[in-house]
């Protein structure tokens, strides 16, 4: 038996030896090298902080201290620490979340994983804690110095710092990056405390220097620490940035010394009140393919090689990424007033190419989402055509900047939503299913969904020289898989896919085009002719739209994204506006939140399949109530 086997809980880490600790860090990098490149999952980050999530829990006592994780990815070694050592799928259907959920363990706080919001969660627990007579409880959030870009971090800490106390405890685990180097003034300051010979350097030196002294030497240690202490600590204080919030700083600490971060979580915890321990660790610690120049790749894996770091997953087909990276960079080409924005994510969403291109054209604000948006509108105030590249559940983040900032004043910002809809394992959190409910409510923005490669590039292309409002191109993680061809385009710009009858009217959303295809054929075998359109901008509702509703018998709209509040809604609204009373019926995903598992496995659940919508549409047909994600008959003719 491994030594990790051994602990089940965080009490059986306190009567481990230092040598005992050392062996466990090791074994927890071994096992998660071995288990995340089996499943995919975010290995460098927690590489990074073993040693300091040993010391959290050998100094608090989770769950009575809460334990709070910014953004929640490197959670994997808490996780281990807490009783929860069955790797075998992490990130699946029914396995180990990749993130806290607190339907997993009592040790989980905080689910949500966005990142910045972790400060404002310490600051409500703490002072929950002070207001019902629990003073004796700790509050410890960990917080990536990529994390501090964000605006809602010093929100937090201007009113952590209003009220001194309460016992919180801040770590400020600062590896110079985020999902790539942390940007800047921030991060500048950050690398100079880094470098510097400070407080904590020399304290540990001299801490060092006593312990060769055997026990005469500890004794003097222990004796005069205070006082150098206090005077190092006021040294260090004058040139910190933290200290003129008026909260006690410790630090720089290594952060891949046991003791060195238990001395100083020992030292914050014994203060009673607010304190930022600084501790400096390296992403990817211990595993030389995450250390290498390409180290980004590991912030989140797929199924790799851990002997190489080598990808073992094959894929013939061109990511929605890619291509719109390399069509970004066509359009920066011809248009030089064409811009990139992006919030800490610049490989991630395809920036990357064009800023290799056109360096001085592509901002990267770091995880600062708001503050995306409104400089974009600036930039559009100032003869640019911003392109601000994000994640679509990031975009929530956003809205009212997107409202009042750009939609407001007419600016013209295109917005690329990158992992729109069902993304899978990531779970509940980063699913980009409220973007096109959110997004339509905004007074003269217009919306397209891409369904193919051809598509995505031609969509963009018309999206960068509107001018007088924002416009949003969204499309889902992964492959692009194949193209559907149109039988016709009608005059508003709609692609017609297939027409076998006038009985049903089959509205894809984006993506969903190649399922409303399949559905039409099972249909068609059915003596029930389908028309399958493709809006491609489905908001504003094209006109021919509420034309062809006119003509059939039923509209069916298929997206994935939320029902409520949907692409649907809006047709249904638009055909009541126009006196169309064709029947309406809005397929999409449940409002509730989605466990993680794979995309198909989600879209099964929620009945977004060829069979179950066939069966759904043929329910239609024959006067029947429509049944939303009936589990489907293993006879079913469909």
């Amino acid at each position: 038996m491994t030594l990790l086997e051994t602990i089940r809980g965080p009490r059986d880490l306190d009567s481990l030896s230092k040598e005992q600790l050392v062996q466990l860090a090791a074994e927890i990098r071994e096992f998660l090298v071995t288990e995340v490149s089996k499943t995919g999952g975010h290995l460098g980050p927690n590489l990074g902080v073993v040693e300091m999530t040993i010391a959290m829990h050998r100094v608090f006592e989770s769950p009575r201290d809460a334990m709070i994780f910014d953004t929640g990815h490197q959670s994997y070694v808490h996780k281990l620490l807490t009783g929860r050592q069955n790797f075998s799928t992490l990130r699946q259907q029914h396995g180990l979340a990749g993130y806290p959920q607190r339907s997993e363990s009592e040790h989980d706080i905080v689910e949500s994983s966005h990142a910045s919001s972790s400060l404002s969660w310490a600051d409500g627990i703490s002072r929950a804690f002070a207001m019902t007579g629990q003073g004796d409880r700790h509050v410890v959030a960990v917080v990536g110095d990529g994390a501090l870009t964000g605006g809602m971090t010093w929100e937090a800490l201007n009113n952590i710092s209003d009220d001194n106390t309460r016992r919180l405890i801040i770590i400020v685990n600062d590896n110079g990056r985020s999902y790539a180097p942390t940007i800047g003034g921030m991060a500048r300051f950050l690398n100079t405390m880094r470098t510097r010979r400070s407080y904590r350097s020399l304290y540990l030196s001299s801490r060092r220097a006593f312990d060769r002294l055997g026990a005469p030497g500890r004794a003097v240690y222990r004796g005069i620490r205070g006082g150098m202490h206090g005077f190092l600590s006021r040294f260090s204080n004058n040139e910190a940035l933290y200290s003129n919030l008026d909260i006690k700083y410790i630090g720089p600490v290594q952060g891949h010394d046991v003791a060195a971060m238990e001395e100083a979580l020992r030292q914050a915890k014994g203060y009673g009140a607010p304190v930022i321990v600084h501790t400096i660790t390296e992403k990817g610690r211990g595993y030389e393919p995450a250390l290498k120049d390409y180290a980004d790749q590991f912030h989140a894996v797929g199924q790799i090689d851990p002997e190489t770091g080598e990808s073992l997953e094959s894929s013939t087909a061109a990511s929605w990424t890619s291509v719109f990276a390399d069509e970004m960079v066509t359009l920066a080409t011809q248009n030089e007033r064409l811009v990139g924005i992006t919030a800490a994510m610049l490989r991630p969403t395809g920036l990357h190419r064009m800023a290799e291109r056109f360096p001085d054209r592509v901002h990267d604000v770091g995880i600062a989402e708001q503050h995306a948006v409104t400089s974009a509108a600036g930039l559009a105030f100032g003869g640019l055509h911003p392109v601000v590249a994000i994640y679509a559940t990031f975009m929530n983040r956003a809205f009212d900047q997107v409202l009042m900032d750009v939609a407001l004043h007419k600016a013209g910002v295109t917005f690329v939503l990158d992992r729109a809809g069902v993304t899978g394992p990531d779970g509940p959190s980063h699913h980009g299913m409220w973007d096109l409910a959110i997004l339509q409510v905004v007074p003269g923005i217009r919306l397209a969904a891409p369904r193919d490669a051809t598509r995505l590039r031609e969509e963009l292309a018309e999206a960068v020289v509107v001018e007088d409002g924002p416009t949003v191109l969204r499309f889902p993680k992964g492959g692009v898989g194949v193209e559907f061809d149109a039988v016709r385009r009608t005059g508003d710009g709609v692609d017609v896919l297939c027409e076998s009858g006038k009985d049903v009217l089959l509205v894809a959303v984006g993506s969903m085009a190649g399922l409303a295809l399949d559905v039409a054929d099972r249909l068609s075998a059915q003596g029930i002719g389908a028309t399958v359109v493709d809006p491609r901008w489905v908001v504003p509702v094209p006109k021919s739209i509420i034309e062809l509703a006119s003509e059939h018998r039923i509209v069916v709209s298929i997206e994935d994204g939320i029902r409520v509040g949907g692409i649907g809604t809006r047709i249904r609204q638009d055909l009541r506006e126009a006196g169309v009373d064709t029947a309406v019926t809005e397929l999409g995903l449940p409002d509730e939140f989605l466990d993680h598992a794979s995309r198909s496995q989600i879209l099964e659940r929620v009945g977004l399949t060829p069979q179950q919508v066939a069966l759904d549409v043929t329910a239609m047909i024959s006067g029947s109530k429509l049944p939303h994600a009936r589990p489907l008959p293993e006879d079913a003719a469909v």
